[in-house]
C-alpha cells in the first residue's frame, strides 16, 4: 500500500479546478467533463449504497441470504469454485527462543508452489491446546541487503506480545512482501489491465492463504481449534474483514483498519492510497457493508483512528452503523464493538490493547490487565524462513494462474448476451431512458451539412455526435465511427477549417492538420465520429496516473471505462436512429474500439453492419472488461456475432 495524505474530498476540488484550466477549450455550458464525472460517481456510490442491506428488515432476512452473500464474495475473490485443497507440504526451517516463547520458522504451500513463509509463535509451559491468533501483516517491506525477509519480520512484535499472552499466534507473510515477492500493484501502478478480464485479485490469493492457514494450525496439537482469532492491521485488516467473512473457524475477529465504504474509495479518493489486494472485484456491485455483516454473529471489534486518511473516520463510522443493525437483528449487540484511536494510519498501543482485550474476553473468558508492551525482540534475519528461494515458486506469476477456471462453451449469441450482462457488464443501466438527442450547431458548406450533436448516454454522461452528410439526398446509410483520441483530433482537423463556427467548442481538440481533405459522404450517407466517454469532449483533466486512479473507481463500482464504452456504443447507435429513422447503421472501429463495437452489436436486435480494422485477438491485448476471459474469447464473440450482424475486416 503506498500512503497518500491530503486527497480526500480535494479530489472534487481538483477536478473541478482542472475543468476551469480547459475552459479556452470549451465554451462555458461544456466545461463540465470532469464535474460530470464527479456526478456520475456520486450517483453511482448513491446507488449501491442505497442498495446494500436493504433488504434485511428481520434476522429471517439476513439468515435466508447468507449463505449466497457469502458465495458471491468467494466468487469476487477468484475462490469460486473453491481451489482444491492440496497438500499444505509444511516444513519447519528453523527455531528461534524468545523470553517466554518458542518461534518455528516455516514455509507452506497454499496451492503447488504458491509458497506462504511464516513464523509460528509458541507460549512455553502450557500443557493444553491453547487459544490461537492468525495474524496477517500489513504492507511493509523489510529487506537485508536486497534480500526480502518478508513483512512478517516487521509485525513481530504482535506475534511475541500474542505468544507472551498465552496465546499461539501464527505470522503469514504477505504475496508482495513476503520473502517470495509477487505483486499487489497490476491496475495500481503496472498498467495490466488484464487482471480485470482475468477475474483476478491479489485479494483472493491473501484470503486463500489465510484460510489455508487455518488449515495448518488445524494440523497442529498446540493448537485449541474452537479458539481460533484473527487480526491485523491496514492491508491485514483488509484480509482480516474477507477471510472472517468467508470462514466461520474464526471465532473472534478484530481487524485494525482495513476497511470503509465506496463513498470514501470513490467519490473522497481514498482508492488512491490502496494498491489491488485491498479489493474483491465488484462483480455482484457490493458496498462493503455487505463483507463485515458477513462476520455477524461472532465477536467483531472494528478499530480503527480518527485521523485515518486512507479510512476515514466517517466511512468506518457509516459501516460499523449497518453492521452493528445486523448483529442487532441477529440478538449479538454485545459481540460488535468500535475502538477509535488519536491519530493517523499507524500501529499503535492504543489500538493493540483493545484488540488483545477483545480476544481474551471472546477465546478466553478473562480481561486480567495488560501490563507489558509489544516490542521487536528479534533481528528481522533471525525470523527469515529460507536460505534460498524454491525454484518451483509460483508466487511471481500468480496472476497469471490463480483463479483458472475453464471456460464453459458458449453455443448461441442469447446466451453470450445473458452471461455477458450477469458477469462483465453489471454496471450498465437497467433502464436505457431517452437519448435526449439535441442539436447544438450546424453548418453549411459546398453542399455538405455537418451538425453538432449531443445526447445522452446515461445521467451525467452527456456525449457527442458529429455528422457529416449531404444535403441534396435522404440519408439511408450512417456511417458510425468509434474513435478514439487520435481518431477524433484527426477527424476534427479534417473537417474544422471549412466549419469552424460549429465546431468552436472543440478548438482545443483539433489537431493541426488543417490541409487535410474533408471526408466527402456518398449520397444518401452520413459520416458520424463519435468519441465515448473519457474521448475527445469528454476526457478527463490529469496525467496517466490519474487516468488509471479513475479507472480503478469504475471497477470498485463492479465496472470498466471500456465496458461502459461499449454502452455508449448502444446509445450513440440508438441516437443515430432516432436521427435517421428506417437508415441502416455501420459501426466501425480501430483496435479497443472495434472490441467494444463487436461487444455492442452482441446486444443489438436490430440488424447492424460492423467494419472492425485491428481487432484484438485476445482481451489481454488492450481491452479492459471485468471477469470476461473467465467465460468466453474474441474469437467466439465474433463467431456468434456473425450470426446475426455482418461484420467486415475482422478475421
Amino acid at each position: 500500500m503506498v500512503l497518500r495524505k491530503g486527497f480526500r474530498r480535494a479530489l472534487l476540488a481538483a477536478w473541478l479546478l482542472t475543468a476551469s484550466a480547459k475552459a479556452q477549450q470549451f465554451p462555458a455550458d461544456w466545461r463540465i467533463a470532469d464535474t460530470n464525472l464527479a456526478a456520475y460517481f456520486e450517483a453511482e456510490v448513491a446507488r449501491l449504497e442505497a442498495a446494500c442491506l436493504s433488504d434485511v428488515a428481520i434476522a429471517r432476512d439476513w439468515i435466508q441470504q447468507r449463505d449466497e452473500r457469502r458465495r458471491e464474495l468467494f466468487d469476487m475473490l477468484g475462490l469460486w469454485p473453491l481451489p482444491q485443497r492440496t497438500d499444505l507440504k509444511p516444513i519447519v526451517t528453523g527455531k528461534v527462543e524468545g523470553d517466554g516463547f518458542t518461534v518455528e520458522k516455516l514455509h507452506f504451500q497454499s496451492l503447488p508452489g504458491l509458497y506462504v513463509t511464516a513464523n509460528l509463535y509458541l507460549p512455553k509451559n502450557t500443557s493444553a491446546a491453547a487459544p490461537t491468533i492468525l495474524y496477517v501483516c500489513g504492507h511493509a517491506e523489510v529487506k537485508t541487503n536486497g534480500v526480502s525477509l518478508g513483512n512478517k519480520t516487521f509485525y513481530q512484535h504482535h506475534g511475541s506480545w500474542f505468544a507472551r499472552q498465552g496465546y499461539v499466534c501464527l505470522v503469514i507473510d504477505t504475496l508482495q512482501l513476503g520473502e517470495i515477492q509477487g505483486d499487489h500493484h497490476g491496475t495500481y501502478r503496472l498498467g495490466q489491465w488484464w487482471w480485470n478480464s482475468r477475474g483476478y485479485t491479489p485479494a483472493g490469493v491473501e484470503a486463500w492463504n489465510s484460510i489455508r492457514a487455518l488449515d495448518y494450525l488445524e494440523t497442529r496439537p498446540e493448537v485449541d481449534r474452537t479458539r481460533i482469532g484473527m487480526t491485523g492491521r491496514s492491508g491485514g485488516g483488509s484480509y482480516t474483514w474477507t477471510t472472517a467473512a468467508l470462514d466461520e473457524r474464526i471465532k473472534a475477529a478484530a481487524p485494525v483498519a482495513g476497511i470503509t465504504g465506496l463513498r470514501n474509495h470513490v467519490c473522497d479518493g481514498a482508492v488512491e492510497g490502496h494498491c489491488d489486494c485491498m479489493f474483491f472485484v465488484n462483480t455482484h456491485r457490493w458496498d462493503f457493508p455487505l463483507n463485515a455483516a458477513l462476520i455477524a454473529p461472532r465477536p467483531l471489534l472494528v478499530v480503527n483512528t480518527d485521523a485515518d486518511n486512507i479510512f476515514p473516520l466517517d466511512g468506518v463510522n457509516r459501516l460499523f452503523a449497518q453492521t452493528r443493525r445486523i448483529y442487532g437483528l441477529l440478538g449479538a449487540s454485545e459481540k460488535i464493538g468500535l475502538v477509535i484511536g488519536p491519530g493517523g494510519h499507524a500501529d499503535s498501543q492504543n489500538l493493540q490493547v483493545p484488540v488483545l482485550r477483545w480476544f481474551n474476553q471472546h477465546l478466553r473468558g478473562v480481561d486480567p490487565l495488560v501490563t507489558d508492551a509489544a516490542t521487536k525482540p528479534f533481528a528481522p534475519t533471525q525470523l527469515r524462513v529460507f536460505d534460498r528461494l524454491p525454484g518451483d515458486q509460483r508466487n511471481t506469476t500468480a496472476q497469471q494462474f490463480f483463479g483458472e477456471r475453464p471456460v464453459e462453451p458458449i453455443g448461441s449469441l442469447d446466451a453470450l448476451r445473458k452471461a455477458l450482462r450477469e458477469r462483465v457488464f453489471m454496471g450498465w443501466p437497467a433502464d436505457a431512458g431517452p437519448t435526449r438527442l439535441v442539436e447544438r450547431a450546424t453548418a453549411l458548406d459546398a453542399g455538405l451539412r455537418l451538425s453538432n450533436l449531443a445526447f445522452e448516454s446515461q445521467p451525467h454522461v452527456p456525449l457527442r455526435l458529429v455528422v457529416l452528410q449531404r444535403v441534396s439526398s435522404p440519408v439511408r446509410r450512417v456511417e458510425l465511427r468509434v474513435v478514439d483520441e487520435g481518431g477524433w483530433t484527426e477527424w476534427l482537423g479534417s473537417v474544422q477549417p471549412r466549419f469552424a463556427a460549429a465546431l468552436a467548442e472543440f478548438s482545443g481538440n483539433v489537431a493541426n492538420s488543417s490541409t487535410k481533405a474533408v471526408a466527402q459522404p456518398e449520397d444518401g450517407t452520413a459520416i458520424v465520429a463519435f468519441p465515448p466517454r473519457g474521448v475527445g469532449p469528454a476526457a478527463w483533466a490529469g496525467d496517466a496516473r490519474k487516468q488509471a486512479q479513475i479507472r480503478r473507481r469504475f471497477q470498485l463500482l463492479g465496472q470498466t471505462v471500456d465496458g461502459m464504452r461499449v454502452w455508449d456504443i448502444r446509445r450513440a447507435v440508438a441516437a443515430m436512429q432516432e436521427r435517421f429513422p428506417g437508415a441502416e447503421v455501420v459501426v466501425s472501429g480501430t483496435g479497443a474500439m472495434a472490441a467494444h463495437a463487436l461487444h455492442a452489436a452482441a446486444f443489438e436486435e436490430k440488424s447492424l453492419g460492423l467494419e472492425l480494422k485491428s481487432l484484438p485477438a485476445a482481451y489481454r491485448d488492450g481491452v479492459d472488461y471485468l471477469n470476461v476471459a473467465r467465460i468466453t474469447e474474441i474469437p467466439k464473440v465474433l463467431e456468434l456475432v456473425r450470426t446475426r450482424h455482418p461484420v467486415v475486416g475482422a478475421p
